[in-house]
């Protein structure tokens, strides 16, 4: 037993000897793909930058123009010369009357603070300020979701939007961007953006899985965190009535 138990040691300790063997020698072939005057612990080279928005379309005053953004997509209205008026969320004009503050970019920072508290303004901007690093088309599109209404002619549009230049109220669903170029398009203010976004929330919450997650969410707040059955029942009744309403 003592013989066989050290025959198969022995096998073994040769066994690893040779695929220590095999690696090293399989590592050996690896090492001259690398280019010569290269370190293996070398870094990556660095990423080429990426490549400048494509220009513009040809443009027309009057023209309604659409900026992309991750999330939705930003309107204007083009003015000729470059310049595009647009209603978009800023905090500044609440807080200065400087007018060489009040032209500089709309930052991130400032577009958030007029979301959450409802200012916005409707300013002139160059097409490059507009367009943020972002590609810019042109809407051809008729009717701007009212199918009743026929577009205006291009130097109303852009008229129209002129006369609208300062400080408004601001909504992300019921009064933003597409509402103001649709009112001086076709003058009647209406966002596709809006009307899709209800749509989907319609559908979330008629859909049945989303009440069977509310009630069970309901039924544990009451039971294991004590809230009032006078607090969740209408997180329940509400869905639940439009579900079946729907």
């Amino acid at each position: 037993m003592i013989n066989l138990f050290a025959f198969l040691v022995e096998k073994l300790a040769l066994l690893c000897k040779l695929k220590v063997l095999v690696f090293g020698s399989a590592r050996a072939h690896e090492l001259p793909t690398q280019p010569r005057g290269s370190s293996g612990g070398s870094s990556p080279p660095p990423p080429l930058p990426s490549p400048p928005p494509p220009p513009p379309p040809l443009l027309h005053r009057g023209d309604l123009l659409e900026v992309p953004r991750t999330l939705f997509t930003h309107f204007g209205v083009y003015l000729g010369d470059g310049r595009v008026a647009h209603l978009i969320p800023d905090i500044l004009p609440a807080l200065t009357d400087d007018r060489r503050r009040l032209a500089t970019v709309v930052t991130n920072g400032r577009l958030i603070a007029g979301c959450l508290c409802r200012r916005a303004t409707v300013r002139v901007d160059t097409l490059e300020d507009f367009a943020y690093g972002s590609r810019i088309l042109v809407n051809r599109a008729d009717g701007g979701g009212a199918k009743s209404a026929a577009a205006l002619p291009a130097e109303e549009v852009a008229r129209r939007a002129e006369a609208l230049l300062g400080t408004f109220p601001y909504s992300l669903l019921w009064n933003n961007c597409e509402h103001f170029v649709t009112h001086c398009r076709y003058g009647r203010a209406v966002s596709r953006q809006t009307e899709k976004f209800c749509e989907c929330l319609k559908w979330v919450i008629r859909d049945r899985r989303s009440i069977l997650v509310t009630g069970i969410l309901g039924i544990i707040s009451m039971l294991f965190c004590g809230t009032a059955a006078s607090t969740t029942l209408p997180t329940i009744l509400i869905p639940f009535t439009l579900w079946m309403a729907g």
